[in-house]
């Protein structure tokens, strides 16, 4: 039997089926059971491409079953048996010459494989030498007729390696570098037990192996030892190959029945004597866990009708879910799953446990797999943020949002951003504009904004205040500074339009003329109303207690079914800058 790994795997589309699983009831619901069944699995006439309907699954052996007794007593409530999602295809291909592999898989592409993240050609370990080894090893070298036969081969190509070797030196490097290589110890390998998963050359767990079935019998391998135990082949080696996977449909065919496509390409290699140098052979193409896609393993998990939660926020190297109440009881399973088909990137799977009620507005999360440490570095727009999500609030959807925002402003503008937290816009503004004010209620929100400052070197340009709002808004106003601000940020949409009725006459101070320039305000809000922009637009005018507000309303997303975030934009009023009446602060 012959290992072979693939040489490249392409980026896998998602294939969408159903998986039956028996419901579960309320009393077992702390671990999914999927043994029942995946051991009624049989192979069926599904839809093209792999999938866990299909295949075998290999048996366990005394390992397996002993590793997974103790993985299930240490995390009882997230354990997955990946055992379980192991699937075995036989197939057939094509073994060609390595140098022709590429044009016949152009040529004959129709025909293969083509399944999603599985290349059409793989190579066979050990199957692999010098063109000038290659010589050294079919053909006699001139004068020395020791181990000569009558045909100009060697008699034994072992005999012949040890003659090498004895006259091998520091000269001979270059000459046989193959040679040298076989002569080197082995680097130390992690014994695999039996039945431990397969892993590759870096110690890394494999997700797809390809093994030949069959090759020539009744040949005595001369070739065995002489490149290592690595190497099963085919008797006489005939240099180095690769094979070419054929469609599945093709997996039990003879010769005569292949298309006639395959059988060109056959008659073409085939030589006087008979021989080829293309020969058919049966593989054996073996998918483990680390292969099947989130969404496939979920359904397989959860139970028949649910929901499959495949979406969730980043927050660099955080996956946050926000779970509905039918995913909690398998909320551990979910979160494993997650972390296994999201690693690297993904370290920490946390779900949001509450609605947002603090001042702070700071999510309440739980840690359900992974590291426990809530603190990241987030980057957006080239920028890097520090971020604890356990004591400060970040959102990456409104990334977008936040670059549409910045691309009005300019260098001589002057921002002030109400509702800074730990500075996505005002430290992204600090790159463009002259001048930043920012201030957040929350402190530990204040001191990453003042960390993030010196990160992305815009401290100069950053003032930050660590004040309530509407206090933050009446001291800048009534400073020497309101002359120079331009925009006004309040990205807060929970409560950011109630705010607006710090602004009514922050100007009563200022003297009134032409050369002042009134601030544009930029005002987040959620609705819920059938027409959410006339619903927003009507709690602003309440709250300058002025009727002619002309907005520039934007739709930024969609937050829930039936609830808006949105954007509005409009210049400051000159009758609520002078209003006769303000806020006591």
């Amino acid at each position: 039997m012959v290992t072979v790994k693939l040489l490249y795997l392409k980026p896998r589309t998602l294939l969408p089926f159903t998986i039956f699983t028996p419901k579960v009831s309320s009393s077992s619901l702390r671990k999914p059971s999927i043994l029942s069944f995946f051991s009624s699995i049989e192979t069926q006439a599904f839809c093209y491409g792999p999938s866990l309907h299909k295949g075998k699954i290999p048996p366990e052996t005394p390992f397996q079953t002993q590793n997974q007794s103790t993985h299930q007593s240490e995390e009882e409530d997230n354990f997955i048996d990946e055992h379980k999602f192991t699937r075995i295809f036989h197939l057939a291909a094509l073994r060609v010459p390595s140098n022709v592999c590429f044009a016949l898989e152009n040529r004959l592409r129709g025909h293969l494989l083509n399944w999603p993240r599985i290349k059409n050609i793989a190579r066979v370990p050990g199957d692999e030498i010098e063109e000038e080894m290659m010589t050294l090893l079919d053909k006699r070298k001139e004068g020395e007729d020791d181990n000569a036969g009558s045909e100009g081969e060697y008699e034994s190509l072992v005999l012949y390696r040890e003659k090498l070797v004895k006259e091998f030196s520091y000269k001979g490097f270059a000459k046989f570098k193959n040679l040298a290589k076989m002569s080197r110890p082995g680097k130390k390998k992690r014994k695999e037990r039996k039945g431990d998963e397969k892993r590759d050359e870096n110690g890394r767990k494999e997700f797809c192996v390809v093994e030949v079935m069959e090759d020539e019998e009744g040949v005595e391998d001369e070739m065995k030892g002489l490149l290592g135990e690595d190497f099963k082949g085919r008797g006489k080696w005939k240099g180095s190959t690769r094979l070419l996977l054929l469609d599945e449909r093709h997996s039990d065919k003879g010769l005569e029945e292949l298309p006639q496509a395959i059988k060109a390409v056959l008659l073409e290699e085939t030589r006087e004597d008979g021989s080829s140098t293309i020969e058919l052979v049966r593989c054996k193409l073996t998918l483990f866990y680390d292969y099947w896609p989130m969404n496939e393993i979920l359904e397989a998990l959860l139970p028949d009708g649910m929901i499959i939660p495949s979406a969730f926020e980043t927050v660099g190297h955080i996956a946050h879910l926000n779970l509905k109440d039918e995913h909690l009881p398998y909320k551990n399973v979910i979160a494993k799953v997650v972390l296994d088909k999201n690693k690297p990137q993904i370290k920490t799977v946390v779900n949001k446990i509450d609605a947002i009620h603090n001042e702070y507005r700071t999510m309440q999360l739980e840690v359900l797999a992974g590291n426990r440490s809530l603190v990241t570095t987030v980057v957006e727009n080239g920028l890097r943020f520090h971020v604890d999500l356990a004591t400060v609030y970040w959102n990456s959807r409104l990334g977008t949002e936040r670059q549409r925002l910045l691309s009005g402003f300019n260098r001589n503008d002057v921002i002030c951003d109400v509702f800074s937290g730990v500075g996505p816009i005002a430290i992204s503004a600090a790159k463009i504009v002259k001048r930043v004010y920012a201030n957040d209620l929350n402190p530990f929100a204040v001191e990453y904004l003042e960390r993030n400052c010196v990160l992305n070197k815009v401290e100069r340009r950053v003032k930050v205040f660590n004040m309530d709002g509407r206090r933050f808004i009446n001291a800048m106003f009534s400073s020497e500074k309101a002359r120079s601000i331009t925009h006004v940020v309040m990205n807060l949409p929970n409560d950011a339009a109630e705010f607006l009725d710090a602004f009514r006459g922050v100007y009563r101070g200022q003297p009134k003329d032409e050369e002042l320039n009134y601030p544009m305000i930029h005002v987040y809000g959620f609705s819920k109303a059938r027409d959410p922009e006339f619903d927003f637009h009507e709690r602003i005018r309440i709250a300058l207690q002025e009727v002619a507000v002309n907005v520039d309303m934007h739709r930024v997303r969609l937050v829930a079914p039936g609830k808006w975030m949105l954007r509005a934009s409009f210049i400051l009023p000159e009758s609520v800058a002078f209003a006769e009446s303000t806020l006591d602060m």
